[in-house]
């Protein structure tokens, strides 16, 4: 039997309805980023838990989600100012570092991937860092276990999700992100700041997917605003309310990615998957370092910048903790890019087969 779209919807609503709920009391405490990960954490329990009770036939609107990656990016837009414009020479450094980071990244992946028993395809397709759709498309061709390949992709993101914000708050030595009350510029903003974002997101998401750019949702609102800003066309003061909200509609969309894995997948991919992001991070703490020591960027912008996480999520993780978000979505497109042109190099070359 298929319910009737009214019920997904609603079903939709209370996912984060639940999500919002948790992200607040969350918010009460030091952890940072509390929206994004508390509805992350309840949705993904609620869905391994009790999936076979959702509506037929559900998923979480999509649209609605790139509504909220829009404007994600027309909020990463708006902070395009001529100090960030201004960071654009030392790209010079870390843009290389960024190559030279999804080989390594990889390589050691595809290592720990093997020690952990699975088989070329599949440790070299779950160990991409970065190119979620192509790594699981390319996967699937070479032979790779799928379920295996999808699940470590998305607990790639989640991971790194969970585990950056924390560290950072550790290194630092004090709550940030929206744990510490940023998130907002301070100025007040009116409903037609809301709707005039709501509205660009729209347009922006349409030109990206139009274009066919590497992520698109959130390219074509940063782009659009971007260059609006920089120039002083545009002012736009954006609630913090907003970026909460976004938090919990991205974290219930990662932790409705559960949906269809078992207890005993999550838990023979977890140690695995905790194992490659360690790995990448500190290896990106490394080369974050040394950025700072060639150009004196911020080091909690360059280990930003070197996460290997989503775009977007990486995106709104900067945004929200006030690091150059514009300059870490550069980096983080430059890495996907570099990561997918790896994987069509390996593809077509013919390098891989099952063992």
């Amino acid at each position: 039997m298929v319910f009737p779209r009214p019920l997904h919807i609603g079903f939709s609503a209370l996912l984060l309805a639940i999500g919002a709920l948790c992200g607040w009391l969350l918010s009460q405490t030091p952890v940072p980023l509390p929206y994004m990960l508390a509805s992350l954490i309840v949705s993904a329990a609620l869905t391994m838990a009790f999936q076979q009770h959702f509506p037929a036939g559900y998923a979480f609107p999509i649209r609605f989600r790139q509504l909220f990656v829009g404007v994600i990016g027309v909020m990463i837009g708006a902070q395009v100012h001529p100090d960030v414009l201004a960071m654009i020479p030392s790209m010079a450094v870390s843009i290389p570092m960024v190559l030279l980071f999804v080989v390594l990244a990889h390589g050691g992946n595809y290592l720990i991937f093997r020690r952990g028993g699975y088989d070329r395809p599949t440790a070299f397709y779950s160990g991409s860092p970065g190119g979620l759709i192509e790594s699981i498309t390319f996967g699937e061709e070479a032979g790779a276990d799928v379920r295996i390949l999808t699940l470590m992709q998305f607990l790639r993101i989640i991971v790194v999700v969970s585990i950056l914000p924390i560290g950072i708050s550790i290194y630092e030595g004090a709550p940030v992100g929206s744990a510490a009350g940023l998130g907002g510029n301070g100025a007040v903003a009116d409903v037609w700041d809301v709707i005039l974002a709501c509205g660009l997101a729209v347009i922006g998401v349409m030109v990206g997917e139009a274009l066919r750019i590497p992520a698109g949702q959130l390219v074509g609102p940063l782009a659009i605003v971007g260059v609006a800003s920089g120039f002083g066309w545009l002012d736009l003061t954006l609630p913090p309310w907003l970026i909460a909200s976004a938090q919990v509609v991205l974290g219930v969309g990662l932790g409705l990615r559960f949906r269809g894995i078992t207890r005993r997948m999550l838990l023979a991919g977890l140690g695995l998957s905790i194992s490659s992001v360690l790995m990448m991070l500190a290896l990106g703490v490394g080369f974050a370092c040394v950025v700072h020591w060639l150009t004196g960027l911020s080091v909690e912008t360059m280990i930003i910048s070197f996460a290997p996480g989503g775009v977007t999520e990486m995106s709104l993780v900067a945004l929200s903790l006030a690091m150059s978000p514009a300059f870490v979505t550069m980096h983080h497109l430059i890495r996907i890019i570099a990561t997918v042109l790896e994987l069509v190099a390996v593809r077509k070359l013919g390098w891989l087969s099952a063992d």
